[in-house]
């Protein structure tokens, strides 16, 4: 195991290993209040899923306008700059959350929140396609999924136990714990923006906006990003939605919920590197529509099965096409964007995830407070289905080409540099 560790550590840039650790350290701060906030909210103002939904929804549709902007600025001015702007605002604005007892206050504050702080989304899916070669973005993304999910061991196990005294405990750790971070990027950090090619003309703000037509016209990836979005609003369910049915439901409380999303913590770092391995040599956009057929099975599940233990197995179903879907869907982008769009494509795709935190909470909200609260999950199930179409037709259309084509092993031989 040590062997195999020291080996994976030598295929990879040093600079890419800073990144994954302070991804690590902020992802403790993002698992203690992401997946409670919707507890958070209908607790503290004693209000339903709907109202929670809706309070979500606004953050994430700000959070769209914020990360187009944030896609161009990171093309323009270079991506280590929007990182660090990002990570102290999410310091303030953290706090700023916690500390609030209006409810119609919420939401021009969620709305600020949601513009702001998606302007550096955009920049760290760019960051790694810039450090990685092509051949190791796979492994590389795959690698950020298993730290990631080190942090759902660590972040939930804290924030289920401080959620039970005070919710404004997960604030102000969530905040500390940006300004940590903050820290540690400006130190050992540099900037990854590929030069400009000898005689490249500068855009102006104003060009570099407007490139976003040319990835609108790319139809195929606009295809991917609109599969992505019907996938995604049913995935996002399991960190909002599903917390609250969970407890009205089951009775399962904060620290259930949290023991569940551990599951899937351990799950990835116990077979994300060995599934990274087996997917990484097959065509992408047939894994992404095996990754959404776990989706599917998964989550239609909970609308079937009544135990904890049975909860459990579900998430790990939907986990094992969580380790496909992810590192397969970072790298399709990277190979999808010119480089000197890849700001711009990273903010579009962030719409798979923007538009899905937008409209399915609230729709969420309102399905389980007003009828059969299993119908959300079977209808999730059918929209991922859809999905699957979806993916398996960019294969029929986009698999045969080069940038498209799984790389193999011989392809793949040659360490990075260590520099």
């Amino acid at each position: 195991m040590f062997t195999r560790m020291n080996k994976i550590y030598h295929e990879f840039p040093r600079l890419f290993w800073i990144v994954v650790v302070t991804s690590f350290i902020d992802g403790i701060g993002n698992t203690m209040v992401f997946p409670f906030f919707a507890l958070y909210i209908t607790q503290k103002f004693h209000v339903g899923m709907t109202q929670a939904g809706l309070l979500l929804g606004t953050f994430s549709l700000a959070g769209l306008i914020g990360g187009a902007i944030g896609g161009a600025l990171t093309d323009k001015f270079g991506r280590r700059k929007l990182i660090l702007f990002g990570l102290v605002f999410s310091a303030i604005s953290t706090i700023l959350l916690g500390v609030t007892n209006s409810l119609p206050l919420m939401y021009p504050i969620s709305a600020l929140i949601g513009l702001i702080g998606s302007l550096a989304g955009p920049a760290h899916g760019a960051m790694i396609a810039d450090i990685l070669p092509e051949s190791k973005r796979s492994e590389g993304f795959g690698i950020l999924r298993v730290v990631g999910n080190m942090t759902w061991i660590v972040g939930p196990t804290i924030a289920g136990f401080l959620a039970s005294k005070s919710f404004l405990a997960l604030f102000v750790t969530d905040a500390v714990i940006s300004c940590i971070v903050a820290l540690i990027v400006y130190r050992f950090i540099t900037e990854t923006k590929p030069a400009a090619p000898e005689g490249h003309q500068e855009q102006t703000i104003t060009q570099t906006l407007g490139g976003y037509g040319i990835v609108f016209r790319d139809f195929p990836f606009v295809g991917f990003i609109v599969a992505s979005i019907l996938m995604g609003i049913v995935y996002l369910q399991m960190y909002g939605s599903l917390s609250v049915y969970l407890r009205d439901n089951y009775a399962i409380n904060p620290q259930g919920y949290g023991i569940l999303m551990s599951t899937s913590a351990i799950t990835v770092i116990l077979f994300q590197f060995w599934t990274t391995s087996q997917i990484k040599t097959r065509p992408p956009f047939q894994m992404m529509a095996l990754g959404a057929i776990f989706y599917a099975i998964g989550f239609t599940l909970f609308g079937i099965v009544e135990t904890f233990v049975l909860f459990a197995l579900n998430i790990v179903i939907i986990t094992i096409g969580e380790m496909i879907v992810i590192p397969t869907s970072q790298t399709l982008v990277a190979s999808f964007a010119p480089e000197d769009m890849r700001g711009r494509y990273m903010a579009i795709f962030g719409l798979s995830w923007a538009i899905p935190s937008t409209i399915g909470p609230g729709l969420a909200g309102y399905i389980l407070d007003n009828y059969d609260p299993n119908l959300l999950w079977y209808l999730g199930g059918l929209l991922t289905l859809v999905s699957v179409l979806g993916f398996f037709l960019l294969h029929l259309r986009l698999g045969t080409r080069q940038e498209f084509s799984p790389f193999q092993e011989e392809a793949m031989s040659a360490p990075a540099t260590t520099d």
